[in-house]
């Protein structure tokens, strides 16, 4: 499905970007303030390892592949219109990336020890996915690893073990990102 959505920086600045149905993307205004933030923490000069976990759209692996310096982006979602959309967002950039449809609980076994940077964003209907997403990454997660969680902004402020250091909590609209760094 067409849409708004559009790579905000980097080599695919304004590209648009294919939905698949029932999405619900981080908005771009959203998304720009989230990567000024990332580019804090990140130094996307050298070569990062991205995981795009519920990755929808595959928004936030895209705007990685168009603003870092050679990625490895990674990008799971266990709905099939998804990875349908992520790989014509992908033919449309002419970039490769590894697109996997699974379940992202399931996949941190393989992809949450050698992740440096991982965005989550569930349905913001499952708030407990965050939760348990969180909770099992923090038993694998590299030190250093960077999370950004993105849930609805009515949920209350959750409560994260102590593996992990809260580096920024911003809100846009009705999303809230939490950064969060493994100790």
């Amino acid at each position: 499905m067409k849409s708004n959505l559009q790579i905000i920086s980097g080599k695919y600045r304004g590209k648009k970007l294919f939905l698949p149905i029932d999405a619900r993307p981080t908005q771009n205004m959203a998304r720009g303030a989230l990567f000024n933030m990332v580019n804090e923490l990140v130094d996307t000069r050298q070569s990062v390892s991205v995981w795009d976990a519920f990755a929808g759209a595959g928004a936030f692996g895209l705007e990685c592949l168009s603003r870092f310096n050679n990625p490895n982006v990674i990008f799971t979602d266990n709905a099939k219109s998804s990875i349908d959309t992520i790989k014509r967002n992908l033919s449309a950039v002419g970039e490769n990336a590894r697109i996997e449809m699974v379940d992202a609980i399931s996949a941190i076994s393989r992809f949450g020890n050698t992740s440096d940077l991982i965005f989550i964003d569930p349905p913001y209907s499952d708030y407990g996915l965050g939760l348990l997403f969180i909770k099992k990454l923090s038993k694998v997660a590299k030190t250093g690893a960077i999370l950004i969680w993105e849930f609805e902004k009515i949920n209350e402020m959750p409560k994260i073990d102590e593996n992990w250091e809260i580096l920024k909590d911003k809100t846009y609209g009705r999303a809230r990102f939490l950064f969060l760094h493994r100790k």
